[in-house]
């Protein structure tokens, strides 16, 4: 009888984690790479599950494919691993058992280098070991993007005919991470082509019952369901899970009673809890009719507009001037107040704040901008993936809403080996691209979880580009990436060459979204040469290089120099962008007031030019 056939009129057992069992046995590296180094101690797991009164069990593979045997040098095991996978599980089954071939789901909420293609490929290779050994089914387990899921799932329909089970995971019960409930998710997993459709990992019994109350059996299909043992605790460096067999016998029951007709175990659990599950079903039958309980949306309330023009609405109109000022790297605040009210009084329209930059720390760039704010002056914050968790970043993204601070610059940050504080820890759970996109989902309501954040937040989001590459045109395909991200307008690092801003246009001539050029006054020949050699992203010309070099050791030559070199930039710049991008240099606002009242001359004369015209 096949699995389907057997499904019909009984609920089946699963296994429980693998991973959990091989780390108890003191195994701490690629659990996937044991197939082939410690087979035995592999199939010994599948034999205490079945011994336990799981019928179905699933395959040591579910990270064995390029991407994720990659991060331990085994990308070339691919083939290897799986083949062997299904050989140690087929051994270790039993008459009436079947072996299903896991794949598990590359993306979570952090960020991957790795394009949709990589991954259709790396799946497909894993894919095709699995069929060629030939198993009973296949569960994609652990998905977290849907999106995802659903590609994975279209390939494997096409090439295969055994079942397939689709499991989704979820940060909140009921509701996956891009918003869609689960009732719609499975029934879309269902529409193409899953014979059971499900939930595993992340929750404990509890949680994904109160998740699948909201869904409806399906039509087609059956219903899957692998809790985790509980929460995870921490203890002594180390996560472990609380093991409490005897709650699962109770909770077998009520994943009954929502529709489940395959019924394991996810992260912590064990043939304890298998055996559990096994003992809480025992002489009871699926249900063929339920009521469904239809959750109550948490109400989303649609902000009003914001009163201001954003900084890429303003660019789309006219020149914009967006100088960078950053919060000094001590407590006395007087020059920087001082150089605040001179920009106000030149002008400009926004201050931006890097985000200790260069892996340096400053005064919170959150404070100050609230500070300059309520002075005025229309701050943008730098928002950096190096010094804070997805955790950090939800929470400082939800303050800067309610503070009203709506510009943001998203950049991955300076690792921190480069900065005062080398050994300090690097987070970067998402980088910039993630994060634009993570922004831009709470416009709509959303936190990362895919929760309801119950406002719309009202961020506008700017990119950092960097075009002082060899390769422009591998830079601007970057560039693009973080504009389908949801960026809003873009900030170059500093620029100082003419010919580097008339081929920045060129190379993105078809992009409608505004450019800021970035251009930053030199204060001296050593920060010419300092900028040139050390700094990543800064690449200088030999001739501004010499005409610096040529003011040696004379203050008033080199600023007077400096000066004349950032209006012949800003005379390139004005021509081909609307976004002017000023960089103060240590403090020296008094150089980027001067070149603001050169803009508003030029802009100024603009429209006289343009109003003599007209007439």
């Amino acid at each position: 009888m096949s699995l389907l056939q057997q499904l019909q009129d009984q609920i089946l057992i699963a296994d429980g984690a693998m991973g959990t069992m091989l780390y108890s046995y003191g195994i701490d590296q690629s659990f996937e790479q044991l197939n082939i180094t410690h087979p035995d101690q592999v199939q010994q797991v599948h034999e205490a599950y079945i011994h336990a009164g799981a019928t179905v069990i699933q395959t040591n593979t579910y990270g064995a494919n390029y991407i994720k045997l990659a991060r331990y040098g085994l990308e070339e095991q691919v083939k290897k691993i799986n083949q062997k996978a299904v050989q140690i599980a087929k051994q270790a089954r039993q008459k009436g058992v079947y072996v299903l071939g896991s794949i598990g789901g590359i993306h979570g909420v952090q960020a991957l280098n790795e394009t949709k293609e990589e991954i259709k490929r790396s799946f497909r290779e894993q894919l095709y070991c699995l069929l060629l050994e030939g198993i009973d089914g296949l569960i994609l387990e652990t998905y977290y993007n849907l999106d995802e899921l659903t590609m994975v799932l279209e390939i494997a329909r096409e090439e295969t005919e055994i079942p397939i089970i689709a499991n989704v995971s979820m940060h909140v019960p009921g509701v996956l991470e891009n918003g869609t409930p689960l009732a719609e998710a499975l029934q879309q997993l269902e529409s193409l082509g899953a014979d059971l459709v499900g939930v595993n990992c992340r929750f404990g019994p509890s949680q994904i019952i109160t998740s699948l109350q909201s869904v409806p059996l399906p039509k087609n299909a059956f219903l899957a369901a692998y809790p985790n043992a509980s929460l995870p605790a921490y203890r002594d460096g180390v996560l472990y899970y609380k093991n409490e067999p005897a709650y699962f016998k109770q909770c077998a029951g009520q994943l009954r009673e929502q529709g489940v007709r395959l019924l394991g175990g996810c992260c912590g659990t064990t043939p304890d809890h298998i055996k559990a599950l096994a003992e809480g079903l025992k002489d009871t039958d699926p249900i063929t009719e339920k009521v469904v309980e239809i959750p109550q949306r948490e109400r989303v309330i649609v902000k009003r507009k914001r009163k201001e023009k954003s900084l890429a609405e303003l660019a789309k109109e006219r020149h914009t001037i967006i100088v960078e000022l950053d919060a000094p790297k001590h407590l006395d605040m007087t020059e920087y107040y001082q150089g605040i009210r001179a920009l106000k009084k030149a002008g400009i329209d926004a201050v931006t704040l890097a985000d200790n930059s260069l892996a340096t720390p400053r005064i919170c760039n959150v404070a100050v901008a609230t500070i300059i704010k309520e002075q005025g002056i229309r701050p943008l914050v730098h928002l950096s993936c190096r010094d804070r968790n997805l955790i950090g970043l939800q929470s400082h993204l939800m303050g800067l809403d309610i503070l009203g601070i709506h510009e943001i610059l998203a950049i991955t940050g300076d690792p921190t080996k480069i900065g005062s504080f080398p050994g300090a820890t690097s987070v970067f759970d998402v980088n910039s691209f993630k994060l634009i996109e993570l922004i831009k989902r709470g416009n709509k309501g959303m936190s990362f979880s895919g929760d309801s954040l119950r406002e719309h937040t009202s961020f506008t989001v700017g990119a950092a580009f960097n075009p002082n590459v060899n390769n422009v045109k591998k830079s601007v395909a970057r560039l693009e990436r973080k504009i389908a991200s949801g960026a809003d307008y873009i900030m170059t690092q500093p620029v100082y060459s003419k010919e580097k801003i008339i081929a920045l246009k060129q190379a993105t001539s078809h992009i409608e979204t505004p450019i800021f050029i970035g251009i930053m006054p030199l204060t001296s020949t050593k920060n010419a040469e300092f900028l040139h050699h050390e700094v990543p992203g800064i690449k200088l010309t030999d001739e501004v290089r010499s005409r610096m070099k040529a003011a040696e050791g004379n203050r008033e030559q080199s600023t007077k120099e400096s000066i004349a070199i950032s209006k012949e930039l800003l005379d390139t710049a004005f021509e081909h962008f609307h976004g002017i991008y000023l960089i103060t240099p240590f403090m020296r606002y008094d150089m980027i007031v001067e070149l603001v009242n050169y803009i508003h001359q030029k802009t100024n004369a603009m429209r006289a030019q343009a109003s003599l015209s007209s007439h």
